[in-house]
């Protein structure tokens, strides 16, 4: 081989080791891309990672709340159950007090008819007691009339009596002593 060739072969090999170089240095360059990608890449995992976390944290929490929200429409169903069930105790109870009142107003008024009977019939006594004790009396005043009357009859019949019998003495007496 001549020294051309030679010298063509060391400055192709010089080449060839410049480029080889440069590819080095590409390659360096491209080994700390991927370093810093694969650093990159790592630091998404993490935070994916720590997202995920984050989300599994926060859907734990959604999912707690959405129970205490059933929990609480679950507590005000039932409040609303107790409620309806109060409100109709109440018009149970209103309704029992508008019986009772109709009843006592009834009543009422059926206790009044039956006292004012009462006293029609307590006056209607009343008269009666005086009409009673007016015809007594007047059968007393007739009574005594009648014993006076017949005290006055019996006087006179006594007093005739008398006489006739002073009469028919002195008659068994005349024909006594004629005797």
């Amino acid at each position: 081989m001549s020294k051309q060739s030679f010298r063509d072969l060391k400055n192709e090999i010089e080449l060839k080791n410049g480029e080889i170089d440069e590819l080095s240095m590409e390659l360096d360059l491209k080994n700390e891309e991927i370093n810093k990608l694969k650093l990159y890449s790592t630091k998404l995992k993490y935070e994916k990672k720590n997202l995920e976390d984050k989300l599994d944290t926060k859907i734990d929490y959604d999912k707690a709340r959405i129970k205490e929200l059933d929990d609480l429409q679950e507590n005000i169903r039932q409040k609303d159950e107790i409620i309806k069930d109060k409100q109709d105790q109440v018009r149970y109870l209103r309704s029992l007090i508008d019986d009772y009142k109709v009843q006592i107003k009834s009543n009422s008024e059926e206790l009044e008819i039956q006292l004012r009977k009462i006293s029609k019939n307590y006056e209607d006594l009343l008269a009666q007691k005086d009409l009673i004790i007016e015809k007594q009396e007047d059968i007393i005043n007739n009574l005594t009339k009648t014993n006076e009357e017949i005290v006055k009859s019996n006087k006179t019949n006594i007093i005739s009596l008398k006489l006739q019998n002073e009469k028919y003495q002195e008659i068994i007496d005349k024909l006594t002593k004629t005797n």
